[in-house]
């Protein structure tokens, strides 16, 4: 007589019986949402939306929601809606956007948005970057992350004092 069979049922694996008497474990994915985010009337929403269509049919990826934002990076996560992005997320999730500067503008926020996908599990497609963090902080991700973060931040001052002058 066959021992019985357990299953474990959650959302991130499951476990299917196989004909040799035994189980498989499998790893369930998450939703994929990508983030679009621009924050001017001269940049365009359908670029990035085609980047990322295009890198999700190259890597066999469905989206199952799209969030598109025409704001400032200035303004705060919630007015940007990435506070609602970072809650809605679970373990195993995927979130892609076209470049970090579309989710922060400074070291810091970069950080603690990373921090925040990390500790949930998320993984974070970064394609400009050409960076995917698999839900991990290990190091090297870390210095990609502050560098790219620097980048952006760098970028959002010199843009700044391009305007005021």
């Amino acid at each position: 007589m066959a021992p019985p069979r357990k299953q474990a049922e959650n959302r991130e694996n499951k476990r299917f019986p196989i004909a040799s008497g035994g189980s498989c474990l499998l790893e369930i994915m998450g939703k994929t949402i990508a983030y679009l985010r621009v924050s001017t009337d001269q940049q365009d929403l359908e670029t990035q939306r085609l980047e990322i269509e295009n890198y999700a049919e190259s890597k066999s990826l469905k989206i199952d929601e799209w969030i598109q934002v025409e704001i400032s990076s200035r303004k705060n996560l919630q007015d940007r809606r990435i506070s609602e992005l970072i809650k809605s997320l679970k373990k195993n999730d995927r979130l892609i956007v076209s470049e970090l500067s579309r989710l922060a503008r400074s070291m810091r926020e970069t950080h603690n948005i990373v921090h925040d996908l990390s500790k949930k599990k998320v993984e974070l497609h970064v394609i400009k970057q050409n960076l995917i963090t698999k839900g991990s902080n290990d190091m090297a991700t870390k210095i990609l992350i502050n560098a790219f973060g620097m980048a952006a931040e760098i970028e959002r001052d010199l843009i700044s004092q391009r305007t005021k002058n």
